[in-house]
This record gives C-alpha cells, sequence and structure tokens, in this order.
C-alpha cells in the first residue's frame, strides 16, 4: 500500500471538539478498510493566507492539521469524497510520500549488525 501525507484546514473555534471528531471519523475510515495510521500531527490555529469560502461560509482563520497513513488508492478515494461533505473540513490535500519503503527512507541508517 501506498504512503500518504494528508494536511487538512477545519474551522476555528474556541472549543476543538469538532477537530477532535474529524481526526478520528478520518483515521478510523483509513484503519477500517484495511489502511495503517503513522502520525497524526496538529500545526493548530493558523491566519488562512487567503479569506477561504466553503459550504457557503467565509474563513479567515482555520486549525491545520495533518496524518500519514497507507492505504490502497480506492480508500483515498472515498476519504476525499467523505471530506468533500464534510462541513469540518474548508480544505485538503493529499500526497504520495512513496509505493515501497524504499521509496521513503533516503539514505541508509546505521542499524546494530554494521557495527
Amino acid at each position: 500500500m501506498p504512503l500518504y501525507r494528508m494536511l487538512c484546514i477545519s474551522p476555528h473555534y474556541p472549543d476543538s471538539t469538532h477537530i477532535k471528531k474529524l481526526v478520528k471519523t478520518t483515521a478510523l475510515q483509513v484503519m477500517n478498510s484495511g489502511g495503517v495510521v503513522r502520525n497524526i500531527k496538529s500545526w493548530g490555529a493558523l491566519t488562512l493566507p487567503q479569506r477561504m469560502r466553503r459550504h457557503k461560509q467565509i474563513y479567515n482563520v482555520g486549525h491545520y492539521w495533518t496524518m500519514t497513513f497507507d492505504t490502497s488508492p480506492r480508500t483515498l478515494k472515498d476519504l476525499g469524497a467523505s471530506l468533500r461533505q464534510d462541513p469540518a473540513v474548508i480544505r485538503w490535500t493529499m500526497l504520495k510520500q512513496g509505493e515501497k519503503a524504499e521509496d521513503i527512507v533516503t539514505t541508509r541508517e546505521m542499524t546494530v549488525s554494521d557495527r
């Protein structure tokens, strides 16, 4: 399965319950389809580079978060369709990191047997 990294921008509200729910449902969607979630990071609330319109609302501030995961291309398509319909998502993008482990690791790291 290919490794992907998703960057998602959610509307910023004083409480973070909607972001927690969004992250949980997104991760569960990947895991329920046989994928593996490797990392989830929050970048916090940041001013958007420009005003963004989504679902008939305009946003100036967004909460950025990333998720690194392995999944099939079919699941990636389904994930994009569910994010498109979710009102808790302003923008998202998914980047393919590589097909195999050799594509992702650039340098050979020293292991115990190399000594």
